[in-house]
């Protein structure tokens, strides 16, 4: 169950709201003392999760499915995606699984319940020290005051869940995830204009040079200007692996400023908000 993004969380009574982790959606099979542990596309990366996977062999259950999300912390508690990546192959004792919601447990199909339902038989199963965790509720109030507290904390968003709802494979507007941004200092790679379109900034990893997408223009008329006179002057070779038609690409050493979704791999939603040649 996917939820669908937008630009701020749903007010109301009807909903309840979880802190989005900054980590890879997982869940967990347990068939008697079969375990696996799946990715979003299914692939099964128990091998890659394995002490998770002896966590939940101690869970007092027969058969369930736990939907969920694996995550690394920081020193500051905070999920730590670039960690994750690393931990993996590892460190695997730093792993935590934050579950979210049962879809099965003992026989027993659960997805019809309503997600507050679901959450309540899945709290009991948790266990205290382990490496699987419960994604708690937020508390109740406003819901833009809960989003602003999340964002300030440096987290990547929350979830918001309908009350009542079932549990529907795919995209869904019963669940609802509302994103913080982010600025980043990226590489400028190059621009693509092309007549009667928006322009974009071609933006890589700084030192790598690593394509990680593309950034609206949003500058005002003379910045723009000074930009692209920029780019004419310091006109190079398309970085290695990277084809886009109507670029002029440039060398190394133009930086920009990058307001972005926070926790992606790849820029979303973003902006150029300025541009300075490199120190």
């Amino acid at each position: 169950m996917l939820p669908t993004l937008v630009a701020k969380p749903p007010e109301g009574d009807d909903w309840i709201h979880e802190v989005k982790l900054d980590g890879y959606r997982s869940q967990i099979v347990i068939n008697g003392p079969d375990v696996r542990i799946y990715t979003r596309r299914g692939l099964d990366w128990s091998e890659k999760y394995r002490d998770l996977v002896e966590a939940a062999k101690a869970l007092d259950v027969e058969t369930a499915i736990v939907d969920g999300e694996t995550i690394v912390t920081n020193e500051a508690g905070l999920p730590d995606f670039a960690g994750l990546r690393r931990a993996i192959t590892r460190r695997q004792h730093d792993l935590y699984f934050v579950a979210f919601d049962l879809l099965h447990l003992n026989g027993h199909d659960l997805r019809d319940l309503g997600v507050e339902e679901r959450r309540e038989i899945l709290l009991d199963l948790i266990q205290p020290d382990s490496r699987i965790q419960f994604s708690e509720t937020m508390p109740g109030g406003d819901a833009n005051a809960i989003f602003y507290l999340v964002d300030q904390a440096g987290l990547e968003g929350i979830v918001s869940k309908r009350l009542g709802s079932k549990y529907r494979s795919g995209s869904t507007t019963a669940w609802l995830k509302t994103k913080s941004y982010t600025v980043s200092d990226l590489e400028l790679l190059g621009v693509e204009r092309e007549r009667g379109k928006p322009a974009f900034a071609l933006m890589g990893e700084p030192g790598t040079r690593k394509y990680v997408g593309s950034a609206f223009i949003t500058l005002n008329r003379e910045m723009r200007e000074r930009l692209w006179k920029r780019v004419q002057e310091h006109a190079g070779p398309a970085p290695k692996g990277v084809k886009r038609q109507a670029t002029t690409w440039v060398k190394p050493g133009l930086k920009g400023h990058v307001k972005h979704l926070r926790g992606e791999d790849k820029l979303r939603h973003a902006s150029l908000q300025d541009f300075r040649d490199e120190d």
